[in-house]
């Protein structure tokens, strides 16, 4: 059956900083609206029509919602650009819309996916398509659609995995491999892996095993750097960076509960009364009372850093910081509950436009792979609060600094790389504390969204030196955030910790 298409007047095309970014690669952008594509296995009736355009038309603007396009190239260097989600994977949108449709009876649309169709006019004879789409869409998990859309069979195929050819070629195939991929291997990586392969297992590894401990033995994952020697001016210092961290612990633990083990801290917390619903483990999904119970609950804690991403790609940077930070809250013990969260950016000069500040050096320079401050400061709110929105989790407090500075000694003392914080407030049960051992046979579960080929490379990416890696491979190593299915995830944990 042929593809609907139901088209939304929209307002994409009236933001400023697009129209000046947008100006900037000698574009005019005229117009904007969204069109959404159905997928249905069988013809949708009148009624059902009617049921279908009353869900996807604003309330109260519905002359703003057509089975026919609102915006058209007329020649002359305008043309239409759309893009629109990948199609290998449903996206977390459309799920939740044809959840809707199913609710209204509507149950024989299988998928409605959302593309975004701008209006633009070449405005200099030099100036590039594919340039203006980079402003517009995540070129990981969106892509530009020519011909709009008319089948959501139109994807390529994944790549393949292959084997790396160490024993014939040696270390050279290992440093070729990091390179391309940018896995971020060093000289003692290499020397390690060889040693594994060559001279221990005596096979070649796979492209999949070489990506996987290019980030599970990261510097971002492993720490190498803070639990290893500290050497001052030759002389090296009693404990390391982690021994100094976790000294205050050690010598006053007052009401810790957790510390330095689990994927956040533990606060002793109190007894108290509250709600849980009335559910039994034959039958843990079904509907039922909230009751009064007694329980003794624990306070959990946990902060992190989201620097490189959001450094790359602001806004998918901070959803996934926040995003990431959740679901530690959430993994802590056997099983937290989110409450609250915190936010904190630390960013480089803003440089306002026709706001020119005294202290703010115009000749200071910025790697062109990453986001300039101003743009870090207001992508990162928008994305951290975008998610907590999402997902339903408060942002309560946060802070924010912008510095730039050269010293007298000459140094620039700057953020160059900014800093974005994410931090949660949970609660858990304090009988929850300790993570039991795996027992054989038990099962192991992973429950989420689809996995792309991003985010995945963060931890190798992250541990880099700003600007030694590829500038894709640096946007393709950012998360992209999927804060429903987190929150269909939460719901699962908490289902779980409330039995």
């Amino acid at each position: 059956m042929p593809m609907l298409h139901i088209y939304r007047a929209a307002d994409l095309h009236t933001s400023a900083l697009l129209k000046s970014r947008a100006s900037e690669v000698g574009f005019e952008v005229l117009a904007s609206e969204v069109c959404f594509n159905i997928e249905a296995t069988a013809e949708l009736s009148a009624d059902d029509q009617t049921k279908l355009q009353y869900l996807l038309q604003e309330t109260f603007e519905p002359q703003n919602c057509s089975a026919k396009p609102f915006v058209s190239a007329k020649g002359d260097g305008d043309s239409i650009l759309e893009v629109a989600p990948r199609q290998q994977f449903t996206s977390a949108w459309s799920t939740n819309a044809v959840s809707i449709c199913s609710a209204m009876g509507l149950v024989q649309i299988t998928r409605i996916e959302k593309s975004r169709r701008y209006h633009i006019k070449q405005t200099s004879p030099t100036a590039l398509t594919q340039e203006f789409a980079l402003l517009v869409h995540d070129r990981m998990t969106e892509c530009v659609y020519p011909n709009g859309i008319a089948s959501f069979d139109q994807h390529s195929e994944p790549e393949t995995w292959t084997t790396v050819p160490v024993l014939k070629e040696g270390r050279k195939a290992l440093e070729q491999l990091s390179t391309e991929k940018g896995l971020g291997y060093d000289s003692q990586d290499i020397d390690y892996y060889m040693r594994v392969f060559k001279d221990e297992l005596k096979r070649d590894p796979t492209t999949v095993e070489c990506f996987d401990l290019a980030q599970g033995n990261s510097e971002h994952s492993r720490h190498w750097f803070f639990g290893g020697r500290v050497v001052i001016d030759g002389e090296v210092m009693p404990k390391t960076l982690f021994e100094w961290v976790k000294r205050p612990f050690k010598e006053r633990p007052s009401n810790s509960v957790i510390a330095f083990h689990d994927n956040s801290s533990s606060l002793r917390g109190f007894q108290h009364v509250a709600l849980f619903p009335e559910q039994s483990t034959e039958k843990p999904a079904v509907p039922g009372a909230f009751r009064e119970v007694k329980r003794d609950f624990d306070v959990t804690l946990t902060v992190e850093t989201h620097n490189f991403p959001c450094g790359i790609a602001p806004f998918p940077g901070a959803e996934t910081g926040a995003g990431g930070r959740i679901r530690d809250g959430q993994s802590t013990g056997q099983g937290s509950l989110v409450v609250a969260a915190i936010a904190g950016y630390a960013v480089g000069n803003l440089r306002l436009p026709g706001y020119v500040l005294p202290w703010e050096d115009q000749s200071f320079e910025y790697p062109s792979t990453m986001a300039p401050p101003l743009q870090v400061l207001i992508d990162c709110s928008n994305g951290a609060s975008d998610y907590g929105n999402k997902f339903g989790e408060p942002l309560i407090c946060g802070w924010t600094r912008a510095l730039g500075h050269r010293m007298p000694t000459g140094e620039r003392f700057e953020w160059v790389k900014p800093i974005m914080l994410s931090g949660g407030i949970g609660q858990m049960d304090h009988m929850h504390v300790e993570k039991q051992e795996p027992q054989q046979g038990q099962l192991v579960v992973k429950i989420g969204g689809p996995a792309y080929r991003i985010g995945v490379g963060g931890g190798a990416a992250s541990s880099m030196v700003a600007g030694d890696n590829a500038a894709e491979l640096d946007f393709n190593a950012v998360q992209r955030g999927d804060a429903e299915m987190e929150q269909k995830m939460n719901r699962v944990i908490r289902a779980c910790c409330e039995l």
